[in-house]
């Protein structure tokens, strides 16, 4: 009797806290298991593959393989952490007009035709690829639907509730690529986390700021597109150029952007 009334006397108090801790820590958070980023993935993955109309398949072989050996070989870095757990696959979707990739949750990695035509070499694609894998491995679509849902699932835990319930209907209120959609602190994460990725590979870690300057004052429906997903501040840019100051990163060589193989690769597609 009385460690039952201590216990609820108490409960407002753990409210209090767990709501507090998760108003000022929900970037550092994530209420939902490795294996809900999991789930989505393939459930995206299915239903992108299911819309030819929108996401048309780019059927060639070499060109997917060539794209799938640079993921492989970014992910080998000692800062992927889901290297194994998430699939890190494939996808080539034939859309010249649109300069873009995206990764879902869980690592299904799509590349537009438009990307892989509008950049001139190895080490921009490497970049964005690297910035691809760290929206998965940072998880931050999952991150956001904490955010959005977390405060109420938090309450339910600390009331001793299930919350399986509500980790379900926080997943099913994202369903669709909107969940995709990432914010200027998602993306100026990415874009260190490729850094770092690249850094352990034979490309120049700063190769994203060639695809910068690819769509830098680029205008059309397929930069804006683009930019719904990727937001491009100036802060990117100089960020990106900042961490090369600070790491004493050489200019690029020949052998960092690997140019002439690029060149040599567009001409196959």
């Amino acid at each position: 009797m009385t460690n039952h009334l201590v216990s609820n006397r108490f409960v407002p108090i753990a409210l209090a806290v767990v709501s507090s801790c998760l108003l000022t820590y929900c970037g550092a958070i994530n209420l939902f298991p490795v294996s809900e980023d999991q789930r989505l993935g393939a459930q995206f993955d299915k239903e992108i593959k299911a819309d030819t109309k929108q996401y048309p398949p780019y059927a060639n072989a070499t060109a997917k393989q060539y794209v799938q050996s640079i993921v492989d070989r970014i992910v080998k870095s000692p800062d992927v952490k889901y290297r194994g757990t998430f699939p890190y696959h494939v996808e080539l979707i034939k859309d010249d007009g649109m300069i873009n990739a995206f990764c879902t949750p869980g690592g299904y990695i799509y590349v537009y035709t438009g990307l892989l035509k509008a950049i001139d070499n190895e080490a921009t694609l490497a970049g964005v690829l690297g910035h691809e894998i760290a929206h998965a491995e940072r998880r931050h679509s999952t991150n956001r639907m904490t955010t959005q849902y977390g405060i109420q699932t938090m309450m339910d835990i600390a009331l001793g509730k299930s919350a399986d319930q509500n980790l379900q209907l926080a997943a099913n209120a994202f369903t669709g690529l909107g969940l995709l959609q990432n914010s200027r602190s998602d993306e100026e994460e990415a874009d260190d986390y490729s850094f770092k990725y690249l850094r352990s590979t034979q490309w120049f870690p700063g190769g994203i700021l060639f695809f910068f300057d690819k769509v830098k004052g680029r205008g059309g429906s397929s930069i804006e597109r683009l930019l719904s997903t990727h937001p491009l501040p100036q802060d990117r840019i100089d960020e990106t150029n900042a961490r090369l100051k600070k790491a004493n990163v050489p200019p690029p060589t020949e052998a960092q952007l690997n140019t002439r193989a690029y060149t040599d690769f567009k001409r196959s597609l």
